[in-house]
């Protein structure tokens, strides 16, 4: 009976996480107006790897990449005006939608709002 508990437990915190895996698509807005980017999410155990493309800064591979239940968070480096630059991003699913956020230097950020496409 001891053990049934358990398996119900462990069963309900598995099926409560989000399945961060897949495509999703999002946006933001920016200064010049509303920025699309396409995150491509793989996950082994706690670990996040994938890559994301925008039109903006082109494609980045996904590192230092973690997911803990619902929350994750991982880091880009993108190329703009022939300058390198690491993004930093943390965000949580909630079922087939995401809020991220990324920095970049002096701690300035934006919002970003993703919804699984597969």
């Amino acid at each position: 009976m001891k053990w049934l508990l358990v398996l119900t437990a462990l069963f309900a915190f598995t099926a409560s996480a989000a399945d961060i895996a897949g495509t999703w698509k999002a946006t933001a807005q920016g200064p010049n107006g509303t920025m699309e980017r396409t995150f491509l999410f793989k996950v082994d155990g706690d670990k996040l790897t994938g890559e994301t493309t925008s039109s903006l800064l082109g494609k980045s591979i996904i590192e230092d990449g973690k997911v803990d239940g619902d929350n994750l968070s991982f880091t880009i480096k993108a190329k703009f005006q022939d300058n390198e630059m690491t993004l930093r991003y943390t965000g949580k699913a909630n079922g087939n939608e995401m809020t991220l956020t990324s920095e970049f230097g002096g701690g300035q950020g934006v919002e970003w709002h993703a919804k699984k496409v597969s």
